[in-house]
């Protein structure tokens, strides 16, 4: 996302250190990382970091960011969310699942492909285009990256939105009043149900462990 803060700290860069071995141990073409967890829990800062470790080890590994695909644009997703209630309308159905995989498919198909990429400055959806061949490796993060069908590494970071408020805060990106914290609770709700699907865990101390 186009103006997205990132907030790296030592915990992301000893996460990262941990990972990386275990994906160069069990890398094959075309690999595929997920990443999940709740707002403000290090998911983008962690991918960020593994990507940067990764490219030292000459593998190219490039970041998908799955809040660039929403289906109501961001100007509109407040008012379209309260209409429908929150309950009905935040979860894995406001994301455009066809255009992510058609994304990963043209990774996995080494193809030029166009993806969304969200400006946080103008609230406004651009598009990237991004020729997937010769990239070795995806990350995909977001709350829900680890429903992605065919991952080879499923990461899901257990920091609730109760711990990570002070990120949130800082990163700025939504006001938090009762309308925000609804929104939270409801995505908590749901991530918890992805937490089977890990194969490594990154616990409230943010240490890394297999699930």
């Amino acid at each position: 996302m186009l103006g997205d803060v990132l907030l790296i700290t030592e915990k992301h860069e000893n996460a990262a250190k941990e990972i990386v071995p275990y994906i160069l141990k069990n890398k094959k073409d075309k690999f595929i990382i997920a990443i999940s967890g709740e707002s403000g829990s290090g998911k983008t800062e962690l991918a960020h970091v593994i990507a940067k470790m990764l490219r030292k080890a000459n593998i190219i590994c490039k970041p998908i960011h799955i809040d660039n695909y929403y289906r109501i644009l961001p100007l509109l997703r407040t008012e379209w969310r309260k209409k429908h209630g929150i309950q009905q309308s935040v979860g894995l159905s406001e994301y455009d699942w066809d255009t992510i995989n058609k994304n990963i498919e043209d990774f996995r198909q080494n193809r030029v492909s166009t993806m969304p990429c969200v400006d946080l400055v103008t609230e406004q959806v651009d598009q990237l285009t991004t020729d997937f061949n010769g990239v070795d490796m995806i990350i995909i993060d977001g709350l829900y990256a680890i429903n992605t069908p065919r991952v080879d590494l499923s990461i899901f970071i257990e920091l609730t939105y109760h711990e990570t408020k002070k990120a949130q805060i800082v990163r700025g990106k939504e006001p938090q009043n009762e309308y925000r914290m609804q929104v939270l609770e409801q995505e908590h709700q749901i991530v918890l149900t992805l937490r089977p699907k890990a194969d490594l865990l990154i616990n409230k101390e943010y240490q890394v462990v297999e699930a």
